[in-house]
């Protein structure tokens, strides 16, 4: 694994774990049991077996670079979010600038109508997995204010249950297992849309960042100590209440307390960066976030050390009315994502 120096004389071990929302990562097969008949050859995105292949291309090349500023290698962990099934995984880990890197694919289908799912990309030679889950995010009809107000431009595809009024969306992905001989936990999130307004959807996402904090509870009752690190599209910004109340993140390290978890992005949503762009306006949705038991100021074990987007020049759109905002796939070229992909590096000090 790759050296970096941090401070006078010590050298420390890195690794970089990366969220990317893949923007509709969908083959070519309509699936009977889901809503993709526009990503088909017939269907409204016109999505052929070259499109699909230029897209995976697009995505490995990215996902091979995040990072790479402070750690040559590509990243230990991948959370991914927008995937229709396992099999656009084992396509996009086998393209060229990824299949040297051996990534293992942790990935379950969900509940989400419109087929789309979380999963995790790790290196098999750095990360053992040792358990891993998918827990179901139950929210209803009813639960979501009533609001007068725009609705906001999205993809997904609100359904609900006749029976019961459960509105289906992702489950969260919780994986275990041991980096290079250390425990460690991650949680994979795609949180509810904005579909019919941010006001109206918020409790949705509210119920989401909730079952997060249950999830990393349960986990910090079995292990005072557990490190867990939560990651994804929530669909909302540092600042909204499913982040800084039903979750709890803090903004500052010295400010986020035993059993806390502490949200870098924060930072730098107060400064104007984003990872989404929406009128003009941007915001990160796109968050990971740690828990206190990274953040202590000795690196015998793995500790966090910063994050980042990763918005090079070849993600951004060059001209027209979305000039600046993130290179998306469009009727005349396969793009990336709608997203910027984000990172942090975790470090520890070499024997």
């Amino acid at each position: 694994m790759s050296l970096k120096s941090f401070g006078q004389s010590k050298k420390f071990l890195i690794h970089t774990v990366a969220f990317y929302n893949f923007e509709n990562l969908f083959d070519t097969i309509n699936d009977p049991n889901t809503f993709d008949e526009d990503w088909t050859p017939k269907g409204s995105q016109h999505w052929t077996f070259d499109k699909y292949q230029n897209k995976l291309t697009h995505l490995a090349r990215v996902l091979a670079e995040i990072g790479s500023s402070e750690n040559p290698e590509s990243p230990t962990f991948i959370g991914g979010c927008e995937i229709e099934n396992r099999g656009v995984l084992e396509d996009l880990i086998q393209q060229p600038n990824l299949a040297d890197k051996t990534y293992g694919i942790i990935h379950f289908d969900s509940p989400d109508k419109r087929g789309i799912d979380v999963a995790l990309l790790y290196r098999k030679n750095f990360f053992q997995p040792t358990s891993y889950a998918n827990i179901p995010l139950y929210v209803f009809q009813g639960e979501a204010k009533p609001k007068n107000e725009t609705a906001e431009s999205t993809d997904d595809i609100e359904i609900v249950s006749p029976k019961n009024k459960r509105v289906y969306t992702r489950d969260q992905l919780l994986v275990t297992g041991f980096l290079e001989g250390e425990e460690i936990h991650l949680i994979v999130n795609h949180w509810p849309s904005r579909s019919g307004g941010e006001q109206r959807s918020s409790p949705f996402r509210e119920a989401a960042g909730a079952l997060n904090r249950k999830i990393m509870d349960s986990l910090q009752q079995i292990n005072p100590n557990a490190k867990v690190i939560t990651m994804g599209d929530l669909n909302d910004g540092p600042y909204n209440k499913s982040v800084k109340i039903a979750l709890g993140a803090k903004d500052k390290k010295r400010e986020t307390p035993q059993f806390g978890i502490f949200n870098p992005f924060e930072e730098m949503q107060k400064r104007g960066m984003g990872t989404i762009a929406h009128r003009d306006a941007w915001d990160i949705f796109d968050q990971i976030m740690v828990s206190e038991s990274l953040l202590k100021n000795e690196y015998s074990s793995w500790q966090f050390w910063k994050a980042g987007i990763y918005n090079k020049s070849f993600l951004i759109q060059k001209s027209g009315s979305f000039k600046g905002y993130p290179l998306r796939h469009s009727a005349t070229e396969i793009g990336f994502s709608d997203h910027f992909p984000v990172y942090i590096y975790l470090i520890k000090e070499k024997n």
